[in-house]
């Protein structure tokens, strides 16, 4: 994308956007965003700079690069919302929290009356069942399944 590069949008896209902020039911950032892409639209004749579109939007430099970049290469959708963002993983799976039941549920450790969320992490990974685990995470999975250790 070139520095000076201008957006042009279509009659149906500037339609789309204006009908999006009046609406008022998507979240503020795209409502932000919808409002700088109206704002650097040079269409309707408008020509205002960068500085001008940042103090009316109310949105950084940076965005409106990142918005502008967005827009000219994947589309107006692609410049209006994020992409999900891919969490980590959760260590406990069907299977893990199987066995963490099984363990609960079980007759504690010799010398214990009861089991205790770190007993059990401990006991998940000597048994080779997970490579690592909280005790937190442990007690976090039994709080979803209604159960508790020891009684």
């Amino acid at each position: 994308m070139s520095a000076h590069q201008h957006i042009y949008l279509q009659k149906n896209e500037r339609t789309e956007l204006e009908q999006m902020i009046k609406s008022g039911v998507h979240s503020a950032r795209v409502i932000a965003r919808a409002r700088a892409l109206l704002l650097l639209d040079r269409s309707e004749g408008e020509t205002r700079t960068i500085e001008q579109v940042i103090d009316a939007a109310m949105i950084s430099q940076g965005t409106i690069y990142n918005l502008k970049k967005r827009y000219f290469s994947e589309g107006l959708n692609r410049a209006l919302y994020e992409m999900p963002r891919p969490g980590a993983k959760p260590k406990i799976d069907g299977e893990v929290e199987a066995h963490l039941v099984a363990l609960a549920c079980s007759n504690p450790p010799e010398g214990y009356d009861r089991w205790t969320l770190r007993l059990l992490a401990d006991r998940l990974v000597s048994l080779e069942i997970i490579d690592s685990i909280s005790h937190v995470a442990v007690g976090e999975a039994l709080k979803k399944m209604n159960l508790s250790p020891g009684k």
